[in-house]
């Protein structure tokens, strides 16, 4: 089971990229509550080096509040993880597919809710590899 929705992007860099997916989570109504700079973690903590990897966890609220409302151990899923990261000489934007809510949970109350956080994660994926 595929639980991701992934962009590849070429001829940009990490900065440029995570401004942009930024924009374009922000576009379809998706604010950044958690960020969290991967690769400067795990320098810090361990000494280790790697490539540029964060993590922001994205949240639309009326979406959020949707499915909080049909399942309060929801959250356990929540924020939605888009994670930008790089991978050789292009850049992934990679977002965890909101239907694994439906999947992992088995409630089909949350199928209206992961099927607009789809399209929503799917047309800021679609506006980043757009040229």
């Amino acid at each position: 089971m595929s639980y991701d929705r992934t962009v590849r992007l070429a001829a940009t860099d990490f900065d440029t990229t995570v401004t942009a997916v930024r924009k374009a989570l922000a576009d379809q109504g998706f604010g950044i509550l958690t960020e969290i700079d991967v690769a400067a973690t795990l320098k810090a903590k361990l000494g280790h080096d790697m490539e540029d990897y964060l993590i922001l966890g994205a949240c639309n609220p009326p979406l959020a509040h949707r499915a909080l409302e049909a399942d309060r151990s929801i959250g356990l899923l929540l924020p939605c993880n888009v994670v930008v990261r790089r991978d050789g000489d292009q850049m992934l934007v990679q977002a965890l597919d909101p239907g694994t809510m439906v999947t992992l949970t088995g409630l089909d109350t949350l199928k209206p809710v992961a099927d607009e956080a789809t399209a929503r994660l799917d047309a800021a994926l679609g506006a980043l590899a757009a040229p």
